[in-house]
């Protein structure tokens, strides 16, 4: 496989041809070595349109999604970023070269501590990750964007409080068949406003709250 041409190719037919135009964006995912996060047993789909599994039932995004989040937190360079679920490190990563510092958590110990040593690889030293289920979580700081990983079946107002005011949230809500991406943002006032951007599927949070159902 010619890698080079490969990811040129990711960026061209996939990334830009879904909207992704963001300069930087894009350079953020022609630097990040892609195919140094993927697992050896699926380095051939390293830049292909499709998830790759992760083991624990997870998987990576796909580059065109990758792409819309990244372009969809609009990113500066003092921002601080959390992300719920590092998985292999590679949005972590390209969050990274976008952002001033990201902090990443996992509820999976293993992904944490591979993913650190993918991060230390690249010589990336302004993500910090930590083992931690998002639904117990308590940080110690709020964040100008927060980019969750997996599904929600419901929106989650106490992730949202973890926004400063002009702060965004991409996060993924619904269930199977039928998943919306949005872009959540905290104006000034505190209040939340959201923006529907796609529909996608993926796995959903590990221990996410599911949502109540009547009983007849």
């Amino acid at each position: 496989m010619n890698i080079e041409l490969a990811r040129e190719q990711m960026l061209g037919q996939q990334v830009r041809a879904w909207e992704v135009l963001d300069e930087r964006v894009l350079t953020a995912m022609r630097t990040v070595p892609r195919e140094a996060f993927v697992p050896d047993a699926y380095l051939e789909l390293a830049f292909a349109d499709t998830t790759v599994p992760l083991g624990h039932g997870e998987e990576m995004l796909t580059p065109m999604v990758e792409g819309r989040l990244l372009q969809a937190l609009g990113l500066g360079v003092l921002d601080r970023v959390l992300e719920i679920g590092t998985g292999s490190g590679y949005l972590a990563a390209c969050l990274a070269q976008l952002a001033g510092q990201v902090t990443s958590i996992d509820i999976h110990d293993d992904f944490v501590v591979a993913a650190g040593a993918r991060l230390a690889s690249q010589g990336i030293q302004n993500a910090r990750l930590q083992t931690a289920d998002v639904f117990s979580f308590r940080p110690a700081e709020t964040f100008d964007a927060i980019a969750v990983t997996g599904s929600l079946p419901q929106f989650d107002e106490r992730i949202a409080s973890w926004l400063n005011p002009g702060g965004r949230l991409f996060c993924i809500i619904g269930q199977a068949p039928v998943m919306r991406a949005l872009l959540v943002t905290r104006e000034g006032t505190g209040e939340l406003t959201s923006e529907a951007l796609f529909e996608t599927v993926v796995p959903p949070l590990r221990n996410a709250p599911q949502p109540s159902r009547f009983r007849f």
